[in-house]
């Protein structure tokens, strides 16, 4: 019954409102310094990265939005997940969601607190954590309307910034910012000088293509919300689009501008493009955006996680005062878990050695591809599929299997693999326990009595 749910009080969405706010959902630091680290594995083919990441992308996004047109669910793909294999894959996929998505706002508070520094570096990180964190959760409690609007303000500035970029690249390029370096301008034309590295540094960066467009889980939880469901594929089919034009051109110039080995895993590849030109503003005007960016992908992976907290404790897949309401409608309790457990992951990136919690965090992004898996394994068990849809699910499957799988060839993003499948692991046990309650208490694992109505028994 959803009779008395906030989600039916939220504003219906036009199409292109969906589609502006999974902009403002996606373009992040992942796509503003991950791409410098792609640029570094692939070199100039790491175009072909973000094309094949856009394609991969939105047949995910198509099969999650058909699901959504034939049965619209507030739980969206873990609730699908749980109709297509039982209540164990709704189980472990929102708790795998919880858990990456937490990890990941963690690495984005710390970094958001690093930009900062750059204006003010005498102030402890933990206090722009701790700003970074207050004005997130303010956010959310401005509820939907406010979420709406502040996403999509910064949705319009991050593309604002990008487009700066383009336009100022351009102006480069034909000599109105002056002379730049001797090696700008060289087009790649044979397969040494597009693929330097070879097919194995195109597939190690393909996982940061699909970073970039990470965000269509809560693109899916947004769609519930759609004035027409059957639009919802119009609107990932535009902003997918629209994303892939964005990235494409601005990296593309960007290799114009520089040769591609001189990119450095530091520094944006905007930056580093306009370096060698007399423009002072531009660090200022890009630690800006990096702010900008990250703030907006915290704040809607805030809004994700404590959706699907709430939706997993309605199911009793989580203690059920997770799912309690106080007033305007605000799950108090779930946004009071998740704060300490952003918390704890930002004393984790302040403590731990570099390269181990950058291992988690990659580790963290991987479990969000797995989530794709579900849903594509959803669509073919849920709905019943034409060749073509068939055949793009397939490809779907291809395309993302190849973005996790190619992170084992290179050193940077290896370990972060296997910390992941140790993640998994770990989930994978609980989640065998979870179901010894379930077929003990109810008989099965789809009823609805749990360990934890069990406890609270």
């Amino acid at each position: 019954m959803k009779s008395n749910s906030a989600e039916q009080k939220e504003k219906p969405l036009q199409w292109w409102q969906l589609s502006l706010l999974g902009v403002a959902c996606t373009i992040g630091t992942g796509f503003f310094l991950g791409s410098s680290i792609a640029i570094n594995m692939a070199g100039p083919s790491v175009i072909f990265s973000y094309i094949l990441a856009a394609i991969g992308t939105y047949f995910v996004y198509e099969a999650l939005a058909k699901l959504m047109i034939n049965d619209p669910q507030k739980g969206s793909f873990r609730t699908y997940a749980k109709h297509a294999y039982g209540r164990w894959a709704g189980f472990s996929s929102g708790w795998v969601y919880f858990l990456s998505e937490l990890l990941i706002i963690g690495s984005q508070m710390t970094a958001l607190s690093i930009f900062s520094r750059f204006w003010f570096p005498n102030i402890p990180l933990w206090v722009f954590a701790t700003i970074y964190s207050v004005l997130g959760l303010l956010v959310i409690l401005m509820g939907p309307s406010g979420f709406d609007r502040v996403e999509n303000l910064l949705a319009v500035l991050k593309i604002a910034a990008i487009l700066m970029f383009i336009i100022l690249a351009l102006l480069a390029l034909f000599g109105v910012l002056g002379a730049g370096d001797g090696d700008a301008f060289r087009i790649p034309r044979t397969y040494d000088t597009v693929f330097p590295n070879g097919l194995t540094g195109l597939l190690p960066s393909l996982i940061y293509g699909f970073y970039g467009y990470a965000g269509i889980e809560i693109m899916g939880l947004l769609a519930v919300r759609l004035k027409d469901m059957k639009e919802a594929p119009k609107s990932g089919k535009v902003m997918l689009l629209l994303l892939a034009i964005i990235y494409v051109s601005s990296i593309g110039l960007a290799l114009l501008m520089v040769s591609w080995d001189r990119f450095t895993t530091e520094k944006s590849p905007f930056v580093t493009a306009l370096n060698q030109y007399d423009l002072a503003f531009v660090p200022h005007v890009f630690n800006a955006v990096f702010i900008i960016a990250g703030f907006s992908t915290m704040v809607a992976s805030l809004f994700a996680i404590i959706r699907i907290l709430v939706t997993l404790a309605e199911d009793r897949d989580a203690p059920e005062i997770l799912s309690k309401r106080v007033k305007k409608d605000i799950a108090l309790p779930a946004m009071a878990l998740t704060t300490g457990g952003i918390t704890i992951s930002i004393i984790l990136a302040l403590i731990m050695p570099g390269r181990i919690y950058e291992y988690i965090t990659t580790a963290a992004g991987l479990m969000l591809l797995y989530n794709w898996f579900f849903i594509l394994g959803s669509y073919g068990r849920i709905i019943k599929l034409t060749l073509m849809s068939n055949i793009k699910r397939i490809l779907g499957f291809t395309l993302v299997f190849l973005g996790v799988f190619g992170t084992v060839f290179h050193q940077t993003s290896r370990p972060g693999f296997f910390v992941s499948l140790g993640f998994i692991l770990i989930i994978g046990i609980v989640t065998l326990i979870m179901k010894h309650f379930w077929d003990k208490t109810n008989g099965d694992d789809n009823g609805p009595s749990s360990l934890f109505t069990k406890i609270k028994q």
